[in-house]
């Protein structure tokens, strides 16, 4: 395998799509020696047939506002590959979602579905349409106008969509409604859905969950005390919160959270009840900022148009958006002696931002291993909806406890290089071996 002349060819067939190329960059990278030790790879075309989606849809969505005017949205399906299970991955609904970002998205996804060790490919869809600023009957019909166009391609052993940006249980249950209708048949083709039909308990933290019990096995690796350390998180959304949530129950303190207008810095930590539930208030107000929390409790400090890795503490969560961490806040953050730091949002630092934490041999996990709690929440609501049984949180939090201590022992077990982890390494090596040898089995097609 030639890196260069494969990016270069990359470029070519997808030219401008810069999140795409930066993912694939990445992995091709990390598995390098280990795809030019396998002959078998190379002669099957491996990482040409993955690079390549299976398939990918693109097509209009009109819908009717409240005033009745006809508005037009774009919408997108990525159905990546298929080589371990039906296609698996997210709707995002938000004006930034484009056919770049979404393929980066359903590649990263097929290799984070593999390190779950659950039967799943990767895929992922969306639309440039806002949920911001609409009313809840403008919400439904685009949904419904979407799933129209779409659920053809979709069912329980096809393509399972779940959420994502923009996307709740809200979105999910006006999407899945309308696929109920349309396909005349309640199967689990759709996850996040409601306790109510279908859902499965401990979704909505999941990723927030899962990416805690991640940094907690980095921390035994490494003969970190978790317990007291100080941490900072980006966003105030779904995963941040289950991320803010977790860290106070294992111990350490969130004293940062961050929306589109700035940070709070909040030395007293956001360790309460009262607090961590205030994150949910300011997320579902649909002003889509963080300054009142520091209204709320004036302690609370909150700056405006800064992230929060100038902060000084121990622990760095990346949970909002791809790309949000640069290179200039990876040296804040080491100047700053942060022990630690885990994307637990898609490929939340840049590629400088990464090379930098793994040049400075510092401790780094991406996000296709540690934000796996959410997708791995979502095959077990699959498996439950299969089986036609609900599990109990207990039992839910107990496989995603299992699953996400995996997918650590496979990061470890092939990112080792010397004394120190490559994680990033580790996670690309496992998943692509994974996805690889089940292409390899099943032959050309």
């Amino acid at each position: 395998m030639n890196v260069e002349q494969l990016m270069q060819d990359l470029e070519r067939k997808n030219p401008g799509e810069k999140e795409f190329l930066q993912a694939a960059h990445e992995v091709l990278v990390s598995i390098e020696d280990v795809y030019n030790a396998n002959p078998q790879f190379e002669k099957a075309s491996i990482i040409e047939r993955l690079l390549e989606p299976d398939r990918t849809f693109v097509f209009r969505v009109a819908w009717v506002d409240d005033s009745g005017k006809v508005q037009v949205n774009r919408g997108y399906r990525v159905q990546y590959n298929n080589a371990i299970g039906p296609y698996k991955g997210g709707i995002r609904f938000h004006p930034s979602v484009n056919l770049s970002s979404l393929k980066f998205l359903g590649f990263e996804q097929t290799f984070k579905n593999a390190l779950t060790t659950l039967p799943m490919g990767g895929g992922k869809g969306g639309s440039d349409f806002s949920p911001k600023g609409k009313s809840d009957g403008e919400i439904m019909r685009f949904c419904q106008a979407f799933v129209t166009e779409l659920w053809r391609e979709l069912g329980p052993d096809r393509d399972v969509p779940a959420g994502d940006i923009g996307v709740g249980a809200r979105e999910v249950g006006y999407m899945f409604g309308m696929y109920k209708k349309l396909a005349r048949e309640h199967t689990g083709t759709y996850t996040g859905k409601g306790l109510t039909f279908g859902g499965s308990r401990l979704r909505p933290e999941a990723t927030g969950f899962g990416a805690l019990y991640f940094v907690e096995q980095m921390c035994k690796a490494h003969n970190i005390d978790l317990k007291g350390k100080t941490v900072a998180v980006s966003g105030f959304g779904n995963v941040a919160w289950g991320a803010t949530l977790k860290a106070t129950e294992l111990g350490a303190k969130v004293v940062a959270i961050s929306g589109p207008d700035g940070y709070i810095y909040d030395a007293d930590g956001i360790n309460t009840p009262e607090k961590i539930a205030y994150m949910v208030e300011l997320r579902t107000s649909g002003n889509d900022v963080v300054a009142p929390y520091a209204t709320k409790y004036p302690n609370a400090k909150f700056y405006a148009g800064k992230k929060p890795w100038e902060c000084k503490v121990d622990i760095a969560l990346p949970c909002a958006i791809q790309n949000e961490m640069n290179l200039e806040d990876a040296k804040t953050l080491k100047a700053n002696g942060v022990t630690l730091v885990a994307e637990v949002s898609n490929m939340g630092c840049t590629a400088d931002a990464v090379d930098f934490f793994i040049e400075n041999k510092m401790l780094f996990a991406p996000g296709k291993a540690v934000n796996a709690g959410g997708v791995a929440c979502s095959g077990l609501e699959m498996t439950q909806n299969a089986m036609h049984i609900s599990w109990t949180n207990e039992e839910v939090d107990k496989w995603l406890h299992q699953i996400m201590n995996d997918i650590h022992s496979q990061c470890v077990a092939s990112g080792k290089d010397g004394k120190y982890i490559n994680y990033v390494k580790g996670a690309n090596i496992a998943g692509f071996l994974k996805v690889a040898q089940a292409i390899l089995a099943q032959g050309v097609i």
